[in-house]
């Protein structure tokens, strides 16, 4: 094993050892549960302690805002240190230490300061683990190797919640905030086993033809805002956002609600029938974005979400949420795969992958963010199933401008690589 401060440059054209690839699957199997902080459970968790589902979603957002705020100046930090491995380390350990303090203090003051530092150390994941990944794999391997970490990353988030879901039924919700410790020190484990001298950290922020000591300056900043594409990457995938980022939280809310089943159990129960849609949805989605590119799961997404909203508003069965699921499995898991591939292939030649990245998800951040207040405002106010169909309601914007400008991705524009716009 490595020091996580090691930084020595791999050769040039080398490939990666199956050593450092398998880490890096078990890294995002491990870090599944830690990157979102207690998810959906935070939910549950505070309605027991007598929590209103309009305060829960305030909460939210300002963990949601924090992220947000913070994602484009952490990306610009992935794209800088070469101590990505550092970076994901300090994230899961903040994660820890803001759940157990949730635990601890259950109290608003606590719960906010906690969702900030979740918030923040959720915004670092997604770019170190980005140029991780492209460091590792280069652009010919990103498709495929972002197909695998979303299948290992769905696959932990399933057994997590199915280990959560169990030990939470037996012991209480506590067994949640111990589960989540023991993957956090897994995943500081399987940073150890990815060979630092492999990680090529000119192609990580997308400067591959980077000779070794060659001092080549990347794009700057105002490539972000000049960008057409990224741009309307932002847009659609905030669209996104804003429907998709309270829905499993008030699923699981109008359980605990209506009492209908254990609210560990049921939690669980959603997210582990999203998680196993998620695999064989992100290998497929590599597969077809290898030969078609990402334009088409990405379309996939978009049409998925507002039939979601519109089943969990309309079907008032207490098992709706296995279809519910299973198209969150469609929308969502497309998501994170489809974005991070569609930024480096944009931002390609650049410099500027991960903080590019990061501008993305701090756009995206804001429908992540404000979604829960929206729901949980409309849940208070008007019920469960019109906050479902008002944020299935938020997608089709983003559906409608996705197809209008189709033909900027369906084939990448002439030009220099990551200045197309």
């Amino acid at each position: 094993m490595t020091s996580l401060t090691a930084t020595a440059p791999r050769a040039a054209q080398a490939r990666p050892s199956s050593r450092s690839l398998a880490a890096l699957c078990g890294l995002n199997f491990l870090l599944a549960d830690v990157r979102d902080g207690l998810g959906p459970f935070l939910g549950i968790f505070l309605i027991g302690r007598g929590w209103g589902t309009d305060t829960i979603g305030y909460v939210m957002t300002i963990g949601g805002i924090a992220g947000m705020l913070a994602t484009t100046p952490l990306g610009a930090l992935a794209d800088a240190t070469r101590a990505k491995r550092m970076m994901v380390a300090v994230c899961a350990v903040l994660v820890i230490a803001a759940s157990l303090g949730i635990l601890f203090f259950p109290n608003f003051p606590v719960v906010a300061a906690s969702q900030i530092g979740t918030g923040i150390a959720g915004a670092a994941i997604g770019p170190a683990i980005a140029g991780l990944t492209l460091g590792l794999v280069g652009q010919a391997g990103l498709a495929h190797q972002l197909g695998r970490n979303e299948a290992w990353n769905h696959g932990g988030n399933g057994v997590a919640a199915a280990l959560s879901g169990f030990f939470g039924y037996e012991y209480g919700l506590v067994a949640v905030f111990v589960l989540m410790t023991v993957l956090a020190a897994g995943s500081l484990t399987a940073l150890l086993f990815i060979r630092p001298e492999e990680i090529d950290h000119a192609t990580a922020r997308g400067l591959e033809h980077a000779k070794s000591g060659e001092a080549e300056k990347p794009s700057g900043f105002r490539t972000l805002l000049k960008n057409r594409r990224l741009l309307i990457l932002a847009a659609t995938t905030m669209l996104f956002n804003f429907g998709n980022g309270a829905m499993l939280p008030l699923l699981g809310q109008r359980d605990a609600s209506d009492h209908l089943f254990d609210p560990a159990a049921y939690t669980a129960a959603t997210v582990v029938i999203a998680q196993l849609t998620m695999i064989p949805v992100a290998l497929l989605s590599a597969r077809v974005a290898g030969r078609r590119g990402y334009y088409y799961v990405l379309l996939a997404a978009l049409v998925a979400l507002p039939i979601r909203g519109a089943l969990a508003g309309l079907w008032s069965n207490p098992y709706a949420f296995v279809p519910v699921q299973m198209l969150d499995g469609v929308g969502a898991g497309v998501l994170g795969f489809a974005v991070p591939g569609l930024v480096a292939e944009i931002m390609r030649g650049s410099g500027r992958v991960n903080v590019s990245l990061g501008a993305v998800m701090t756009v995206q951040g804001i429908g992540a963010s404000l979604s829960p207040a929206i729901g949980g405002f409309v849940a208070a106010r008007y019920g469960f199933e019109a906050a479902f169909l008002v944020l299935g309601a938020f997608p089709i914007p983003a559906l409608v401008l996705w197809l209008a400008t189709g033909a900027l991705f369906r084939k990448k524009p002439a030009g220099v690589a990551g200045g197309a716009r």
